[in-house]
């Protein structure tokens, strides 16, 4: 009994400490300028202010350009890393060539390999392909991961075999056996290869800002800088900037949320 409460009691405080940063996030963004720069603790604002996210549109309009870009840019991104993840996690799983455990060891090699150290390259190779300031810049880079294929292939391996030689018997080659019955049967793991790559380049930071120099190509995340000055910061307005920008991820992740508990519960199951 004094161990459930114990680990009740934990829990709470973790889940506590979590959503603390949210819940203050969201009650300053409906603080007066003058209240959310004070000093106090206080949390809940004393005046909720709802014209907030109205003025955030009016002091930065070139925000809707920004979502859209974002918008485009993630979802190009994760289609493409599904696609890409999900060819090669097959060919890796199911296809029997020369070289493709080394081939496979090289692909998680590229895990180890921090992003700082091939930005430089990268943006390089960008400007020279005379992709600077485009779409092209935003998205091709990042069309495949290793994480994802790695996830597929895992995916694919715990599939029995004898699904494809039942279909093979049938005249089903690979192609049609990996779109017409082992995509429907990795659904969860795709979902959630889907999610993470979605997360990540919509929350990027690092490379937009380096790749893009006009307010036409820039993202949500580099948005975010327009409520800082040299005069300081507009904190209730970056507040309102950040619960907007934060909706999207919220509402993706409840929608995907069963496929993705789906995987992670077959990812403990050998099949």
């Amino acid at each position: 009994m004094m161990r459930s409460i114990t680990l009740y009691a934990v829990l709470t405080l973790g889940a506590i400490g979590t959503t603390f940063p949210f819940v203050w996030m969201v009650a300053t963004a409906l603080k007066s300028e003058a209240e959310a720069l004070s000093p106090g603790l206080g949390i809940f604002p004393e005046q909720w202010m709802w014209s907030n996210f109205v003025l955030m549109f009016q002091q930065a309009p070139q925000f809707v350009r920004y979502f859209y870009n974002s918008f485009l840019v993630a979802f190009s991104v994760t289609a493409a890393v599904v696609v890409t993840s999900m060819l090669a996690g097959y060919t890796f799983a199911r296809l029997d060539f020369p070289g493709r455990g080394v081939l496979f060891s090289l692909v998680l090699a590229t895990m180890m390999v921090p992003f700082e150290v091939t930005l430089i390259p990268n943006f390089m190779l960008i400007t020279r392909l005379g992709w600077k300031d485009t779409y092209a810049a935003l998205i091709v880079p990042w069309c495949a991961n290793a994480f994802s294929i790695f996830f597929m292939r895992q995916a694919f391996m715990s599939l029995p075999s004898d699904y494809f030689d039942a279909a093979k018997v049938d005249g089903c080659g690979h192609l049609r056996f990996l779109v017409w019955i082992a995509m429907p049967l990795v659904k969860p793991a795709a979902v959630t290869v889907g999610l993470f790559a979605f997360l990540a380049s919509y929350n990027a930071l690092m490379w937009p800002l380096v790749v893009t120099d006009s307010d036409r190509m820039r993202v949500v995340q580099v948005g975010l800088t327009l409520f800082s000055s040299d005069e300081g910061v507009r904190l209730h307005l970056l507040m309102c900037a950040a619960t907007v920008v934060i909706l999207p991820t919220v509402a993706l992740y409840f929608a995907a949320q069963r496929h993705f508990l789906e995987s992670a519960i077959s990812a403990g199951i050998k099949g």
